[in-house]
């Protein structure tokens, strides 16, 4: 899935550039999975393992970010694919309510 397959473009200096990308609250859901992450873990091969597809690796991150109301005490952080080891983080796993409303909130 290519995330920034719908969000429009404009130009700045004529150059193209996409407009600002919204993302959606992820919520808690009972059947979110919890893992504790080990050596080499990655967003990437996470959310492959998990959902079979590498690119909705921002899901895993994004929920895993300002974790009030969760048993995670981490807040992780955004700027690197790589995951400290020995923590726990939630994958979500309603991806296609996430995937619809991250889709709305980009129209």
């Amino acid at each position: 899935m290519n995330r920034y397959e719908n969000i429009p473009q404009t130009r700045i200096n004529k150059k193209v550039v996409y407009k600002t990308v919204r993302y959606p609250e992820i919520p808690l859901n009972e059947e979110d999975i919890y893992v504790y992450t080990t050596q080499g873990d990655r967003f990437d091969v996470l959310a492959n393992q998990f959902y079979k597809d590498s690119s909705l690796w921002w899901i895993i991150s994004l929920a895993n970010t300002g974790n009030a109301g969760t048993n995670i005490s981490t807040d992780l952080p955004q700027n690197s694919l790589v995951i400290p080891e020995g923590i726990q983080i939630r994958i979500p796993s309603d991806i296609g309510g996430i995937l619809r409303d991250y889709k709305l909130l980009n129209l």
